[in-house]
């Protein structure tokens, strides 16, 4: 069988004169960092003080032996950052240009000190540069030039820390005879048989050439054997009747062991294994008369996709681990999320991120990389950029999460919008990577997925790439120049970036920006704002709504965090009302990888944002939504469940004292995965210019909008029961409610509750008529968690968007939901945990709300 020996200690990383220790996997600024050499990039303005790390040459060093009694040993390497010339007791090895692939040489017989030096980044970029010409980039920065993780060069939400080193597991293996090369599961569902046919390749030895090899593969209990002659071997299992796998939220996920053993008569000689899951995805692009669609169907049922954008979640991946992967992706579906998008700036995710979106049941859409530029085509690039490809298509294809292909991020709309043509004047800028190449690798190596071109696209140059009613749209005008009432302007086919920006939590940015006095504008504040004019358009964002405030730090920090939350909803409730036109959104973005003011629902240090809270309302299953429409105001029933969802809606017109003018009850019945829009009654509606009277709507029903996810789940940032729970009468009543007058009255989850309230103000907040907002606040210690307690507010008025900002009571604080809306009597509970011995004034202080008195 074969050996292997994990080449993870023993490193060291030459630095001037001196040996660092040098951790593998890693990079050369965590290096730096554990040895002293450099301060922190992620705090203060550090980042702009280590900027001479990524234009240096960097070498890693550590010996190695030989003491196989195998045939062949391989030095693998399954990530190199980026540019890299090894050797071997002063001898060549091989070189490498791609951070996106893998490597292996053949090293038999060989020992001695193992050198790995990596070039300057940029040196390798302007090399190739210099071959290929010069293409348009939307950043200052030539990561169109050189197959590395583009986003290491900056982004509008991220820091320019290139990076260079061993950054994936290395090691050696040791092996006689054969070996297996690659493995292909092609893994179809026909009628009630599941269907897994298995392309396998094999490396032999000079002594194994002209062998007879025997391969064998089992799952679910069935087992194939082929001969194997040559190098190649095809082998087919049918299983009946598998259990299959569904996205969260329509059903389970199964998985499956598929083994893989490769033998001779002297018995085994290498083994491969993997979990796959049996199921179906199709991509429904048919043209209908509201344009070119764009909806995901798996087994055979047509999904609204709740999605989400995910970068890299550490400028420096290496340090991303398993553990982190689950906990930032549990995240993910506890706030109902069933869709996430891996972004093409970034790069192909570890192996374990596609494990947890397996067992999560969490679809995935993965970019090949490339990501807002023109990329020539044209070698040396070209080569690298098919074997990358074919390299992560047969290391991704066995995921059953894997549902899409995409060949880019932008490019297509950039070269129609963003003024290349004139600049490129003939010159290869991508398109046959995205229309040629790339397709064609799928169509030959995994031809069980659908493969789009882009993103944007809306499916040929018919139509433009960006146009909202064929294929994927990309919304930006509305954060870049609008007020995000405007997300309501057009229903696209399907939205797969949209997003608000936000600072992140108050005890982040104490963190990264340690004893410095913070305002908007201040120099760490602007340092960790990278994107063009962001504070500018956060105010004006805010000033459409409320009086921008001067000199007050915390409330600008509440009304900005309000605001995204309120934005990226607007848009959500509108898409979603308008299923099957609009078949899903992808939120620009999930996470951060360092701590920054972004569009990310969760921040660099991993703590929610109040964006978070609003994805689980915005996503549940069942969504009550009041949505102005061209003949006048309509009520939504959003049922994404597999049941009928009957309900029985309370419509009030209430005045800005919490006095009830008019009501009436509708009976309403959504279908499974169906939306039902009721027109609201005349009298109900509020003057469009009403400066005192708004509407709410309250479905009798509240304990079924959680979908099928919980608001506590098993990641490190929740604890384990759901904590959204009030009590009555000693029985728990879950699912966002509130009491009122002592009594709880289900559906009063407010606005930003579980999903079963819905409310409309006709005029912005800072012309409507608020009361000055008073409530009460008492704590209730939750019995026997004593790291846990319940914050109770009762509303004397009305109090528009209550948020605690758990973080102010502790660093580790979280609690159970975001914004909430309270009509004057009613109460809510707040289940805190992490936050330690806590006081009733300290709640206050960590209590905003509207007040635009």
């Amino acid at each position: 069988m074969k050996d292997v020996t994990p080449l993870t200690g023993g490193w060291s990383l030459r630095h001037g004169e001196d040996l660092l220790e040098a951790r593998v996997p890693g990079c050369v600024h965590t290096d730096l960092l554990a040895a002293r050499v450099i301060p922190d990039p992620f705090l203060d303005r550090n980042e702009a003080d280590v900027a001479w790390v990524g234009r240096r040459a960097w070498t890693y060093v550590r010996h190695l032996g030989h003491d196989s009694v195998h045939e062949r040993t391989d030095l693998v390497f399954e990530g190199l950052d980026t540019a890299a010339y090894v050797t071997l007791d002063g001898r060549p090895v091989g070189t490498t240009r791609n951070m996106h692939r893998g490597y292996r040489f053949d090293v038999t017989g060989r020992a001695g000190e193992l050198e790995v030096r990596f070039a300057s980044a940029y040196d390798e970029a302007a090399a190739v540069r210099a071959v290929t010409g010069e293409r348009p980039n939307v950043y200052p920065e030539p990561s169109q030039y050189i197959r590395k993780m583009a986003c290491n060069f900056g982004w509008d939400w991220g820091p320019t820390l290139v990076t260079a080193g061993i950054w994936r597991p290395a090691r050696l293996e040791h092996w006689s005879t054969a070996r297996i090369a690659r493995v292909r599961p092609l893994v179809t569902v026909d009628g009630g048989t599941g269907r897994v046919e298995v392309r396998l390749e094999v490396e032999r030895t000079a002594q194994g050439r002209g062998r007879t090899l025997r391969a064998e593969a089992r799952v679910a209990g069935v087992r194939a054997e082929a001969t194997v002659t040559g190098d190649t071997a095809v082998l087919r299992l049918d299983v009946p009747h598998p259990r299959l796998w569904w996205p969260r939220g329509y059903g389970e996920q199964p998985l499956y062991d598929l083994d893989i053993t490769l033998g001779d008569e002297a018995g085994p000689l290498d083994t491969w294994h993997r979990r796959i899951g049996f199921r179906t995805v199709e991509l429904d692009r048919s043209a209908d008369g509201h344009g070119t669609g764009f909806t995901l169907l798996v087994n055979g049922v047509r999904i609204f996709a709740r999605g989400v954008n995910w970068i890299p979640d550490d400028a420096f991946p290496s340090r991303i681990t398993p553990e982190r992967y689950r906990t930032r992706l549990t995240q993910a579906a506890d706030a109902n999320i069933d869709l996430v998008r891996v972004w093409g700036g970034g790069i192909y995710e570890d192996d374990a991120f596609y494990d947890t979106c397996d067992e999560l049941g969490l679809m995935v859409w993965q970019d090949f990389l490339f990501a807002c530029s023109a990329y020539p085509e044209e070698q040396p690039l070209r080569g690298e950029i098919e074997a990358e490809a074919r390299d992560n298509v047969v290391r991704l294809m066995p995921h059953p999460s894997l549902v899409l292909w995409n060949g880019n991020n932008e490019n297509l709309w950039g070269f129609r919008d963003w003024d290349w043509e004139e600049p490129l004047a003939g010159d290869s800028w991508g398109e046959g990577y995205y229309l040629g190449l790339l397709p064609r690798i799928v169509a030959e190596l995994d031809p069980t997925r659908p493969y789009t071109a882009g993103s944007p696209w809306s499916g040929s140059w018919d139509h433009h790439p960006n146009d909202p009613a064929h294929g994927t749209h990309h919304s930006w005008e509305v954060w870049n120049r609008q007020d995000y009432a405007e997300y309501r302007a057009n229903v696209p086919r399907f939205v797969a970036e949209f997003g608000w920006q936000a600072p992140p939590a108050l005890a982040t940015l104490r963190r990264a920006l340690p004893g410095e006095e913070l305002a908007p504008d201040s120099p760490g504040m602007l340092h960790h704002q990278k994107a063009e004019d962001g504070n500018g358009k956060l105010d004006r964002g805010v000033a459409r709504h409320f009086p921008l405030p001067e000199d007050d730090f915390d409330r600008w920090h509440y009304l900005t965090q309000l605001v995204q939350a309120r934005a990226v909803a607007a848009g959500i409730e509108h898409w979603r009302a308008h299923w099957p036109v609009c078949a899903g959104t992808i939120v620009w973005q999930l996470n951060d990888c360092w701590p920054v003011t972004s569009w990310a629902a969760i921040d660099g240090d991993g703590r929610p944002k109040p964006l978070y809270h609003e994805l689980r309302r915005v996503y549940a299953d069942r969504l009550l939504t009041l949505q102005p429409d061209a003949d006048g105001l309509v009520l939504a029933a959003v049922n994404q469940s597999a049941e009928t969802w009957r309900t029985t809606v309370t419509l009030r017109r209430v005045e800005a004292d919490g006095t009830v003018v008019a009501e009436t009850l509708l009976d309403i019945t959504a279908d499974p995965r169906s939306v039902t829009r009721t027109a609201v009654p005349e009298a109900l509606v509020p003057d469009e210019r009403s400066a005192k009277e708004f509407l709410v709507a309250d479905a009798s029903e509240s304990s079924r909008a959680w979908g099928s996810s919980r608001a506590w789940g098993s990641s490190r940032a929740w604890g384990s029961p759901r904590a959204s729970e009030v009590e009555r009468g000693g029985e728990v009543e879950r699912g966002g409610e509130v009491e009122r007058g002592g009594e709880v009255e289900r559906g009063k989850g407010a606005e930003g509750g579980e999903g079963l309230r819905a409310l409309h103000f006709p005029v912005p907040d800072k012309d409507f008529a608020y009361p000055r907002p008073r409530y009460d606040v008492t704590l209730e210690p939750v019995p026997g968690q004593g790291d846990r307690v319940d914050v109770v507010v009762s509303a004397r008025t009305l109090v528009r968007d209550l948020l605690l900002q758990p973080d102010r009571l502790g660093p580790a604080a979280v609690c159970d939901r975001g914004r909430q809306t309270l009509l004057p009597g009613e109460r809510t509970r707040i289940r805190v945990q992490g936050c330690g011995p806590v006081t009733p004034d300290a709640v206050r202080a960590a209590l905003f709300c509207v007040d635009v008195v």
